[in-house]
C-alpha cells in the first residue's frame, strides 16, 4: 500500500472516531442512501426530532430526499453534494488537507468533503463509516459432525475422531448478545438462580426411588418404560429421531396422554405439547383420529423458544414435548432454524430449563441421509437420553431403540405396530420375525429357527436357505455377515462333508433381520443342510449355537432365557451345544433338549433319527 494511500486511511478514521461521539446516530439505512443524525441534547430550545447532519450517497446511486426520524421527508437545504463526493460534519474545524490517492478534501466550516473515486475511500467508508465504526466481526469453528470436536482451523482429518470429511463450518458472531445467553436472562426470574453445593445424603434424603420415575400405563407405556429404563425421570432431556413419516409425531403425542393421565404421580396433571410444524387443528385431529380426549393434554404452536417458555411459565406442566427441535429458534442467536447454532443453543435452553424446573422434556429430532439425528453430533452430547425409532415402509411394525440412557441399559428394544388407531405394542415380538405357519413338505426344506437377544429380550428368527445345482456356483447372503456365512459353509464342507461345491447357495433371514451375534450359527448350519439333504424341519423344533473352525459347537451366553422363550411359544425341541444340557436341567422337563459336540453329530441326530 502507497503512502498517500496510507494517509487517506488516517484522516478518514480521524473523522470517525467524531462521528462516534454520543453526539451522532447512525439509522438504519434506506434504499438509496445511508443518513447520519445529529441529536440537540445541548440546546433546550430545538426540536426534538432529529435533524440530518449529512448523507452518503455512493456515485453508483443517485442521490435521494433526507427523511426525518419520525418519517417525514424533506429536501435537504445543505449545498447539494457533488456526484462521487460525501460530506461528513464534524463538531470542529478541520484544517484543509489535501489527499493524494483519494481526490482532495476540502474545508467547508464544519464540513469535509472526500470523492470517493477511490476504491481506498470507498472501502474505509463502507467500513468505518456506514459501520458506524464497528466492525461485525465473527470467529469460526470447526466443529466434527461425528464426535462434536472442534477446532479454530480447518484440517482435512478430525483430530479427535480421525474420521476425514466431518467438520463442519460453525460461524459465532461476536456482535451477538453473548452475554446475555450466558445469563440466561431471558429464562423466568424463578428459574435462574445461583447453584450452591448440595450434600449426597440430602439429594438422597426423602427420595422414594421406586416412586421417582414417571411409570406410563397400558401396553404402550409398559414397551416405552422398558426402554426408558423403568420410565420417565423428572428433569431429563429425551430425544427421539427417526425417518420421516416412521411415527416419532405419534409416538410423542401418545406418551404426552400417557404422561398426563399417570397416577404414579399423584393423579393427573397438564402436559404441554408444542409443535413447530403444525397448527394446534392440524394435532387436534391427529389426536381424535387416536383417540385421545385427556383434559390435561395442553397443545401450542410455536418456534421461539423465550416465548414457549414464558408458556410454560404459567401452565407448570408435567411435561414439554417440542416437535420438532429442528424448528426452533432464539432470538440472540445467529443463523435460521435447523442450523448448527440454532439447534444447539435450543437445546442447551431446553437443558438448563429441565433442570432448573424438574419437568422432563421430549424432543422430537428429524434424520439426515446417513440415518443420524440432524444438526451437530454435539446434540445427542447434551441430551440424557437418546432414542431412535426404526421401522420400514412397507411393515406396519416400528422399533424402538435406546442408543443413549443416562437412567438406564441401552440394551433395551421396543416393538410396535403401527395401526389406524395409533401405535400398539405387539404382544410376540417373535412374530414379526417369523414366517406364516407351514407344513411338513418337502418343497418346504431349507427353514430354520434361531433365537437371538437384543437388550433383555429374546426373538426368535427363521433363516432361510436354498441350495441350487449348476455349473456356475455363486453365493447371495442377506441377513447373515458374509465373512460368517463364508466360514459355516468352508466348515460344512471341510467337517460335515457337505459337497456343495457345485451348488449355488442362497441365505436370507426374514424381515430384514441381521445376525449379529453368533447364537445363529447352528440355525444357518441347518437350514444350509435341510435344503441341501432335501429335509424339511418341523415347525416344533429351534437351533441355538455357535460353530467353531473344528466343526465344534459352543456355548452361547444367556442360553437359559432363550429356551425358556422357546417354551413360552410352544416349543418341543431345541438343539444346542452339548456342554449347555446341564444348565438346562430345571426346564429339560417342558421342553426336549438335544445336544450335540459338532456339526457331524447335529446331521446324525437332527436329519436322521428326529422324528
Amino acid at each position: 500500500m502507497q503512502v498517500s494511500e496510507m494517509a487517506a486511511i488516517h484522516l478518514l478514521r480521524s473523522q470517525t472516531s467524531l462521528l462516534n461521539s454520543s453526539k451522532f446516530k447512525l439509522l438504519p439505512p434506506s434504499v438509496n442512501s445511508l443518513i447520519i443524525y445529529n441529536q440537540h441534547d445541548q440546546n433546550p430550545n430545538s426540536s426534538r426530532h432529529f435533524r440530518p447532519i449529512h448523507s452518503i450517497t455512493p456515485k453508483s446511486y443517485p442521490e435521494s430526499p433526507l427523511i426525518d426520524v419520525n418519517g417525514a421527508s424533506e429536501e435537504s437545504t445543505s449545498e447539494p453534494s457533488t456526484r462521487g463526493w460525501s460530506t461528513f460534519s464534524s463538531p470542529q474545524s478541520t484544517p484543509t488537507n489535501s489527499i493524494k490517492g483519494v481526490g482532495s478534501s476540502r474545508e467547508e466550516g464544519s464540513r469535509i468533503r472526500v470523492n470517493l473515486s477511490s476504491n481506498v475511500a470507498k472501502s474505509v467508508v463502507s467500513r468505518d463509516f456506514v459501520a458506524g465504526g464497528k466492525k461485525g466481526k465473527s470467529k469460526i469453528h470447526w466443529v466434527c459432525d461425528d464426535c462434536g470436536h472442534s477446532t479454530a482451523q480447518w484440517w482435512g482429518t478430525c483430530r479427535s475422531c480421525n474420521k476425514i470429511g466431518t467438520l463442519k463450518q460453525f460461524s459465532v458472531s461476536e456482535n451477538e448478545t453473548s452475554g446475555k445467553m450466558m445469563k440466561s436472562s431471558w429464562l423466568p426470574e424463578q428459574m435462574v438462580g445461583q447453584n450452591e453445593p448440595v450434600r449426597l445424603v440430602d439429594v438422597n434424603r426423602g427420595i422414594n426411588h421406586m416412586e421417582w420415575r414417571i411409570r406410563l400405563s397400558g401396553l404402550l407405556g409398559l414397551e416405552v418404560n422398558r426402554v426408558l429404563g423403568g420410565g420417565v425421570v423428572p428433569g431429563s432431556l429425551i430425544l427421539v429421531g427417526g425417518d420421516p413419516g416412521v411415527g416419532k409425531s405419534t409416538l410423542a403425542l401418545q406418551m404426552a396422554a400417557l404422561v398426563a393421565v399417570s397416577s404414579d404421580v399423584g393423579g393427573a396433571a397438564p402436559v404441554l405439547y408444542i409443535s413447530g410444524e403444525e397448527s394446534v387443528e392440524q394435532i387436534g385431529n391427529r389426536a381424535d383420529r387416536l383417540s385421545i380426549d385427556t383434559e390435561e393434554l395442553f397443545l401450542y404452536s410455536s418456534t421461539d423458544i423465550e416465548d414457549i417458555l414464558e408458556k410454560v411459565q404459567v401452565l407448570s406442566p408435567r411435561a414439554v414435548v417440542v416437535d420438532s427441535i429442528q424448528t426452533m429458534y432464539l432470538k440472540p442467536v445467529t443463523g435460521s432454524p435447523g442450523g448448527m447454532a440454532q439447534v444447539k443453543e435450543c437445546t442447551s435452553a431446553l437443558l438448563r430449563f429441565a433442570k432448573k424446573t424438574n419437568i422432563p422434556v421430549f424432543l422430537i429430532g428429524h434424520v439426515n441421509k446417513n440415518g443420524d439425528i440432524a444438526g451437530p453430533r454435539v446434540l445427542e452430547h447434551i441430551v440424557d437420553v437418546v432414542l431412535y425409532m426404526e421401522g420400514d415402509k412397507h411393515s406396519s411394525h416400528r422399533l424402538l431403540r435406546s442408543v443413549k440412557n443416562r437412567f438406564g441399559s441401552t440394551d433395551e428394544l421396543g416393538v410396535f405396530a403401527m395401526s389406524v388407531s395409533g401405535l400398539e405394542a405387539v404382544a410376540n415380538p417373535s412374530e414379526m420375525f417369523l414366517s406364516e405357519e407351514y407344513s411338513d413338505s418337502e418343497h418346504l426344506a431349507g427353514l430354520a429357527i434361531a433365537v437371538i437377544i437384543d437388550g433383555s429380550r429374546s426373538f426368535l428368527v427363521e433363516v432361510q436357505a436354498l441350495c441350487v445345482s449348476g455349473p456356475g456356483s455363486t453365493r447371495h447372503i442377506n441377513g447373515v455377515q458374509l465373512s460368517r456365512a463364508d466360514m459355516i459353509l468352508s466348515v460344512l464342507k471341510k467337517q460335515a462333508g457337505l459337497k456343495i461345491d457345485d451348488h449355488s447357495i442362497f441365505l436370507n433371514v426374514i424381515s430384514g433381520v441381521t445376525l449379529a451375534e453368533t447364537s445363529g450359527d447352528l440355525a444357518v448350519a441347518a437350514a444350509i443342510c435341510s435344503s441341501f439333504l432335501e429335509f424339511p424341519l418341523p415347525n416344533h423344533v429351534a437351533f441355538i449355537g455357535e460353530i467353531g473352525l473344528g466343526g465344534e459347537l459352543r456355548m452361547v451366553s444367556r442360553i437359559e432365557k432363550r429356551v425358556t422363550t422357546l417354551v413360552k411359544l410352544g416349543y418341543k425341541k431345541c438343539v444346542v451345544p452339548a456342554s449347555a444340557e446341564k444348565a438346562l436341567e430345571a426346564i429339560s422337563s417342558e421342553i426336549q433338549i438335544v445336544g450335540c459336540t459338532n456339526l457331524k453329530e447335529v446331521i446324525d441326530k437332527v436329519f436322521r433319527r428326529l422324528d
